[in-house]
């Protein structure tokens, strides 16, 4: 039973194959027959434009009984003799079309019978009501733009494959408006944050994306070699090192967004390449980026939403009320009892590891094992927007310590819907102090910390020079994305994400 069903499936697979063959070649003939015919469509350069589709309906009452022009791919089309209806997709949606010989012409209508579902044309027209009811556009003339040579995916069993979506984004784009609309949002967004903090005096540069120490961040970087210089760089991990030299320089108020590069694995929330943005302002501390982080916040829901109440999977997150601020040592003693205000030892932190069955690597110390404490039993639980503080000084290497608790910094994370949505300092400005946290990150590396951070000799030079105090973040641009187009993958808000090649 099973090896009949087995071969029924082959047969009809190789039905598909053999089905899909004879279209694509029926698809090549029809362009040569144009081409031959002195009606080649990819000769033509442009075609004026007047309207989209969505923008035709929009503004029917204005525009019924005159004439536009739209352009975009056919993606539905019904032939009935001397007349025949298709719809046209563009960005902002789609549009019905009639056409008919005695308003076209019997040529170009015979032209159009050809057409297949993802051919791009352009419609010239009036606008009208059909007698169901719907808006469309009464054809005048209508001009094959660009012929498609393969096949929409809805003919053979759709796209419903994720890893296909991904490796052909554009198709993915063609067939699902939600996707398309993502990806304008993604625009928006960013263009938002951009105008807040024009808004509020903060000047955009640009930094390396190849040099030669990737700090800045707990991560490991990649490698590649500049022939020219016959040197080893890297690439970015973060882009804070080269922004607080700026401060040092006396800008004062930077940001950049920019990709950066992680040598990690891929899952819901990582992809190696990454979009991030980090800002530094002198004479603040991290208490103005919390304040500056709410703001901006808010101010892009609302811009970009028209909300600060964002759906997200089951939740409802409000984005308008004052952002809860919790310490990670309040947040631990919360969630799991473990009080670290009472453990004061290496020792005492891993036995109570150990009770807790908390895995912990030999080298760890009570900070390490504090935070591991923290991502085992809290961020879970962090849904609504949160400020963890106050973290251990071992995990924080360019943080100002705080001045009664030597032992932790000034440094929060956001989180929101369990997820790190950006990190911020106080900036440690002593070089003294630097250069000994550079001595412990190099010390963790040789232990086998494959994230510790190397010194920087060109940034201890800058911070030698003197660098204002000064509060700086980084944001995870991508995350913010899927917060509030609702996304729960981070491949979904990349146009283009990172996939392991199919030859492998």
């Amino acid at each position: 039973m099973g090896e009949a069903k087995n071969n029924n499936q082959q047969k009809n697979n190789q039905n598909d194959v053999q089905d899909l063959n004879q279209i694509l070649k029926a698809r090549r003939d029809k362009l040569a027959a144009f081409q031959e015919a002195g009606k080649d469509p990819f000769v033509i350069t442009k075609y004026e434009v007047t309207h989209h589709g969505q923008e035709v309906k929009d503004n029917y009452a204005q525009l019924e009984g005159q004439t536009v022009s739209i352009a975009g791919r056919i993606m539905f089309k019904r032939v009935m003799g001397k007349a025949s209806f298709c719809n046209v997709q563009d960005l902002k949606g789609n549009i019905q079309c009639y056409v008919a010989r005695d308003s076209i012409g019997e040529e170009p209508y015979a032209d159009f019978k050809k057409y297949d579902v993802g051919d791009i044309v352009g419609v010239k027209g009036e606008v009208f009501t059909t007698k169901t009811g719907e808006i469309s556009i009464h054809a005048a003339e209508v001009t094959l733009l660009t012929k498609s040579l393969q096949v929409l995916p809805e003919k053979f069993h759709g796209l419903t494959n994720t890893d296909i979506r991904y490796r052909q984004r554009y198709v993915d784009l063609v067939m699902n408006q939600d996707v398309r609309e993502t990806f304008v949002k993604r625009s928006q967004i960013i263009s938002s944050i951009r105008r807040y903090l024009d808004g509020q005096g903060f000047l955009e540069v640009e930094t390396p994306m190849l040099v030669s120490n990737a700090g800045g961040a707990a991560a490991r970087p990649f490698e590649t070699h500049y022939n020219a210089l016959d040197e080893d760089v890297k690439l970015r991990i973060s882009l804070e090192l080269y922004l607080k030299r700026l401060i040092v320089g006396g800008l004062e108020k930077v940001y950049e967004i920019g990709r950066v590069f992680r040598n990690e694995g891929l899952d819901t929330r990582h992809n190696p390449e990454f979009t991030l943005m980090e800002l530094y302002q002198a004479y603040t501390d991290y208490y103005g980026m919390m304040d500056l982080t709410e703001n901006m916040f808010r101010h892009v829901a609302q811009e970009v939403c028209g909300t600060t109440l964002i759906p997200y999977g089951e939740y409802e997150i409000d984005l308008g009320k004052p952002f809860a601020r919790l310490t990670m040592i309040d947040a631990i003693k919360q969630y799991c009892g473990v009080d670290f205000n009472e453990i004061k030892t290496t020792e005492e932190a891993k036995k109570i590891a150990d009770e807790k069955e908390v895995h912990y690597e030999k080298r760890h110390t009570r900070g390490d094992i504090m935070n591991l404490f923290f991502e085992e039993f809290v961020e879970q639980h962090l849904i609504q927007p949160t400020f963890i503080m106050d973290h251990p000084v071992e995990i924080s290497p360019l943080t100002k310590r705080k001045p009664d608790q030597p032992e932790l910094v000034e440094r929060f994370e956001l989180f929101i819907t369990a997820r790190e949505m950006c990190n911020a300092y106080s900036e440690l400005n002593d070089p003294i102090d630097q250069r000994e946290r550079f001595k412990m990150q190099e010390a963790a590396l040789a232990a086998g910390d494959e994230e510790a951070n190397t010194t920087d000799e060109d940034f201890m030079n800058a911070l030698e020079i003197g660098m204002p105090p000064t509060g700086g973040i980084g944001y995870g641009i991508d995350r913010l994305v899927m917060l509030l187009t609702n996304s729960p993958a981070i491949r979904d808000v990349l146009l283009f994400p990172t996939m392991k090649s199919l030859d492998k």
